[in-house]
């Protein structure tokens, strides 16, 4: 038997189990139901849930349909989709993460209580991520996306920045930010920022230090379009250079792992348990069937 373990901390947080659970109650009454983009950004988790009946459309299919049911991610949505929904008689199943409606509550008192154009509303995010576009819809397309230093140019330093986050970027990446955006005000312009890094995400960083720590090798699990997971997987490949990234279960055949040694299985907040122990499952199938290795 091999030495495997699965992270017990790892997989969905409770934001992805809450949608996924709902679109599985929704589809169980058998009516047709859509999801607006990817419920999550794991390409097999999707494949299952479309098995199930989900039909996944984007924004401009959205805009057209009418009289339907349609699921909102936990991502969240900018309000011109409730617009359009209402325009177009839809019923939505709204599973938009608690965490990420706060934040968004939070971002349009926000750009509300700012006077014209007296404070540049900020997000420390990635520029298209579906969350972000739901935080800048508060804003009316205002607010200025911080991807890296690299966009500090977008800035005003004399005037004033109040400075959120994407719910799911690393802390110390905004800390760093934080500290950078301190230094370089003038004028004594105002800067205030806000803390809204989910810790359900956070906290996987030290988690993930641990696990990499005491395994031999660890294999990440997640999907492509995943930014926690590319964030977990390069953090876990600092900690121990001996991190494999994969996808899906087969793809740990290419790898080629010394299977004597103590293998630990991870993933994303968008992994589904499943997935991990599906790559389990491959790795005993490939120690007793070393030929197909």
């Amino acid at each position: 038997m091999l030495n495997i373990e699965i992270d017990k901390k790892s997989g969905f947080c409770f934001g992805v189990v809450k949608a996924i659970s709902i679109a599985e109650e929704e589809l169980a009454k058998g009516e047709t139901l859509y999801c607006l983009g990817d419920i999550v950004h794991n390409g097999q988790e999707v494949e299952r849930l479309t098995r199930l009946g989900l039909l996944t459309i984007d924004h401009e299919q959205f805009a057209l349909l009418h009289d339907a049911k349609v699921l909102l991610r936990a991502h969240g949505e900018p309000p011109v989709t409730y617009q359009i929904a209402k325009k177009n008689n839809l019923t939505l199943i709204d599973a938009s993460c608690p965490v990420v409606l706060k934040l968004q509550s939070r971002i349009k008192k926000a750009y509300l209580a700012a006077p014209g154009d007296d404070t540049q509303i900020v997000i420390y995010g990635k520029k298209g991520h579906a969350e972000v576009n739901g935080l800048v819809g508060q804003t009316d397309e205002k607010a200025i996306v911080i991807e890296s230093e690299a966009d500090l140019s977008k800035l005003d330093f004399s005037r004033k920045i109040s400075l959120f986050s994407q719910t799911t970027k690393s802390l110390d990446g905004f800390n760093h930010l934080v500290s950078t955006l301190s230094e370089k005000i003038v004028n004594d312009a105002n800067f205030e920022y806000s803390d809204t890094i989910c810790r359900q995400v956070a906290n996987r960083i030290p988690n993930i230090t641990t696990f990499a720590k005491k395994n031999d090798i660890v294999i990440f699990v997640s999907g492509k379009k995943s930014s926690n997971g590319k964030v977990l997987y390069e953090h876990s490949k600092k900690i121990n250079p001996n991190t494999y990234f994969v996808t899906e279960a087969d793809e740990v055949t290419e790898l080629h792992l010394d299977l004597t040694r103590k293998i630990g299985i991870c993933g994303a907040t968008s992994t589904p348990r499943w997935l991990m122990e599906d790559v389990a499952d491959k790795l005993n199938e490939l120690a007793l069937n070393p030929e197909n290795k």
